[in-house]
């Protein structure tokens, strides 16, 4: 598996957590350690998902920025086998 291929699984693992870390927090808004860990994990996924921007092209269009080209074109189309 090449980096990009681990980076997106990366950002796909960080993303279940964060998902059930969410549903977690609907039913235990006051448990100050879920939130740190939340925190934490929210703040891994921007990291990762603007490394993954930089580095190949945006996964949101909020990361398309660049002062050369318009970057959000640039990923390939599910169908183009991007998803498997």
């Amino acid at each position: 598996m090449g980096h990009k291929e681990q980076l997106l699984q990366d950002i796909g693992i960080v993303d279940f957590v964060l998902v059930e870390l969410t549903e977690y927090l609907d039913t235990h808004p006051r448990d100050r350690e879920a939130m740190e860990y939340f925190n934490h994990y929210a703040r891994l996924k921007n990291q990762m998902m603007r490394e993954f921007s930089q580095k190949y092209y945006p996964l949101i269009k909020e990361l398309a920025e660049s002062n050369k080209e318009w970057r959000w074109g640039l990923a390939p189309l599910p169908w183009e086998g991007a998803c498997g």
